[in-house]
């Protein structure tokens, strides 16, 4: 399984949401959702080795969590404004206790909780992109075989706490959603076929 981590720094998580100002007054939910978008849709299909967590922290109370099922979710479609109708549908009902996740659909669930609750929920390895961390390649060459990983992103703002290992896909910041498409690519691939990229 490969779980993916969006944190929005800013992303609204309660109340109505403005289908037509995801860039604004929603908090910069398009970013998360371009992300999500790349980790679970293919061309024809999705990605049922998958998950999503969207972590909400636009406006007053606890950190809001929405889980997205590659396996289970029904009803997803290559469309932003479609994807932002179910985080509002999911958003527009009151947040539940910590750590307790609510299916809203069908594979997509709601939580509240920190990120450090919820990685420990899984035993497998997290890291973090981070421009200035080991290569991705490198580091899963050097590991012993795992059947998942995590990662953990940010928005449109550099994360300013390290929840894991910081991994690089290169000197530059890239977009989340990039950051998402590149490792499935390398994880894709052999590991034996794997080359270094220019630095």
């Amino acid at each position: 399984m490969r779980r993916f981590v969006i944190i929005g720094s800013r992303a609204q998580k309660q109340g109505k949401l403005n289908l037509n100002d995801l860039a604004g007054s929603a908090g910069r939910l398009d970013v998360l959702i371009r992300g999500l978008m790349a980790g679970l849709l293919t061309s024809h299909g999705i990605r049922e080795n998958v998950e999503i967590f969207l972590a909400l922290n636009g406006g007053p109370g606890p950190q809001r969590i929405l889980k997205f099922s590659g396996s289970e979710i029904k009803g997803l479609h290559a469309n932003a404004r479609s994807v932002a109708g179910i985080i509002g549908e999911v958003i527009s009902i009151p947040m539940p206790p910590k750590g307790r996740w609510v299916e809203r659909r069908k594979g997509v669930y709601d939580s509240t909780g920190t990120i450090e609750e919820l990685m420990t929920k899984y035993d497998h390895s997290w890291i973090q992109m981070n421009a200035h961390g080991m290569p991705l390649w490198e580091y899963i060459t050097s590991q012993k075989e795992e059947d998942s990983i995590g990662f953990i992103l940010g928005d449109d703002q550099t994360l300013d706490k390290e929840y894991a290992i910081p991994i690089s896909l290169g000197s530059e910041w890239l977009q989340g959603s990039a950051c998402i498409s590149i490792c499935h690519f390398i994880l894709d691939m052999d590991p034996s076929m794997l080359m270094k990229p220019n630095r």
